[in-house]
């Protein structure tokens, strides 16, 4: 079954307490990578993705996100782009979806964390994620790295992932291969059971393995963790390479 994805949400409003001292002055997503600010990475990703609408909650420093955003758009660059305020409250993933869904609408969704950036593969993985996507199965699938073939920070990884994509999160003392890449198409609607106020997304994940409804689509190319300074210049050094 194929689901047209027409609106994205990037998650935009964190403190980025790891990127300091960059973030005392500007807000994460404005951080250069690449000679561009990184929420330009996600936006023309999901501008050629043919995503229509991305809503994009602010918090730190959010007036200037919200000038960037706005000159963005003037250019006639797409998509077209719907703040989502957090300013008085930073609500974290799962929050901050529930309190965009009156813009949301309730069809699946693309959700995009503001630090994903990617070098592409031998194709294109956002329109393979939205091919891959079958809401009979599932209730959210993610993209998800190669630690391997991850630049930047990856721990002991997130996931292991059976042949049909059904993901297992790491057990503890233990290493998985995969990591989520930041990017993921999920059910709208599953936001509103979650609790008021700020919580994380990883909730709804918990419940949603418990059902056996999050799969995982490996990515192609080399995902980029742009957690902190040291890994943006790492990524930088890596682009030179290719």
């Amino acid at each position: 079954m194929t689901v047209q994805i027409r609106k994205a949400m990037v998650l935009a409003a964190g403190r980025g307490t790891r990127m300091r001292p960059l973030t005392d002055t500007m807000p994460k997503p404005l951080v250069p990578f690449d000679g561009r600010p990184l929420i330009d990475h996600v936006l023309d990703r999901l501008e050629e993705a043919g995503i229509e609408e991305a809503v994009v909650n602010v918090h730190h420093l959010a007036d200037q996100l919200e000038a960037h955003l706005a000159a963005r758009m003037a250019s006639g660059r797409g998509p077209r782009i719907v703040i989502s305020d957090e300013r008085t409250l930073l609500l974290e993933t799962g929050g901050g979806i529930k309190k965009a869904l009156p813009l949301l609408g309730d069809d699946p969704i693309l959700t995009f964390n503001s630090d994903s950036v990617w070098v592409e593969g031998l194709g294109r993985n956002l329109p393979g994620l939205m091919a891959a996507y079958d809401p009979e199965r599932m209730d959210a699938l993610l993209m998800i790295a190669d630690a391997v073939r991850t630049i930047g920070y990856v721990g002991r990884g997130d996931f292991t992932m059976a042949p049909d994509g059904l993901l297992t999160r790491r057990a503890p003392s233990t290493t998985a291969p995969y990591m989520f890449a930041g990017v993921q198409i999920v059910k709208s609607g599953l936001f509103k059971a979650g609790p008021d106020g700020a919580f994380s997304t990883n909730i709804l994940w918990d419940e949603m393995l418990e059902r056996n409804r999050l799969y995982g689509w490996r990515m192609g190319g080399t995902w980029m963790h742009l957690g902190a300074p040291d890994d943006v210049q790492d990524a930088e050094a890596f682009l030179t390479t290719l």
